[in-house]
């Protein structure tokens, strides 16, 4: 007599475990939210002008946890963000900033095809907007994490964790009705010695946070058709 399967084994954990059944829904509703989500990201631009009208603290911590659910390199979550709302603190950022880009705009460390680039933008040294936008957001990328015994745990796969994490904190503010830019400016050591960072943590991208300021303006760009991003085997 041969024994009757009864299905796959049980599976053995080493670690603990919890049921993930999330509800799933028809294709036609799911298509429904994913154009509607599509539509929603569609209207979303990179802010240069803001409004000083004040954001409530809370805002940014929700956006904040919003990150904070990103998957992460062995869910170790190597990220930090940095809220700034102090006018001083801010001064000294965009003082810091400033320098940066006037050697790179104009004492030529950017390379003549990164200013071609650059030019639609019409970018320049000028950071005014971290004056007067009410919140930065400097998020710090951790390449490893202090344990409570002293020692540090290496972290993986940092930059695709943060980079993950700094796009759901994006559409977060969007959704808010908030707007922000990925301000990179190149070197940013200095941000880590203005907010005190300790050594195991450098600065990935600093948001400016706000709502777009009334004569707002963004330029004129076209996003990258579908069948220029996408491509089905």
């Amino acid at each position: 007599m041969t024994n009757q399967s009864t299905g796959p084994a049980p599976r053995v954990h080493q670690h603990p475990f919890v049921p993930y059944s999330p509800p799933r829904l028809d294709q036609a509703e799911g298509l429904r939210r994913a154009r509607e989500f599509h539509e929603f990201l569609e209207s979303r631009r990179s802010v240069r002008f803001f409004a000083p009208d004040p954001v409530p603290c809370e805002m940014i911590e929700l956006a904040v946890a919003a990150a904070n659910t990103a998957p992460s390199g062995a869910h170790h979550q190597p990220w930090k963000f940095v809220a700034v709302a102090d006018p001083d603190l801010k001064h000294r950022i965009r003082a810091a900033a400033e320098h940066e880009e006037r050697i790179n705009y104009e004492g030529g460390r950017l390379p003549e095809p990164w200013r071609d680039a650059l030019a639609p933008l019409e970018t320049d040294a000028d950071k005014s907007y971290l004056d007067v936008v009410p919140w930065l957001v400097v998020v710090f990328a951790e390449k490893s994490t202090p344990r409570p015994d002293g020692t540090l745990r290496k972290n993986y796969y940092v930059n695709e964790s943060v980079g993950i994490a700094c796009g759901l904190f994006i559409a977060a503010l969007h959704t808010m009705g908030l707007a922000t830019l990925t301000h990179t400016p190149n070197p940013m050591a200095f941000l880590s010695e203005i907010l005190h960072r300790p050594a195991t943590e450098r600065p990935y991208i600093l948001f400016p946070v706000g709502y777009p300021a009334p004569d707002c303006e963004v330029p004129d760009l076209r996003r990258k058709p579908l069948p220029e991003a996408l491509e089905i085997y």
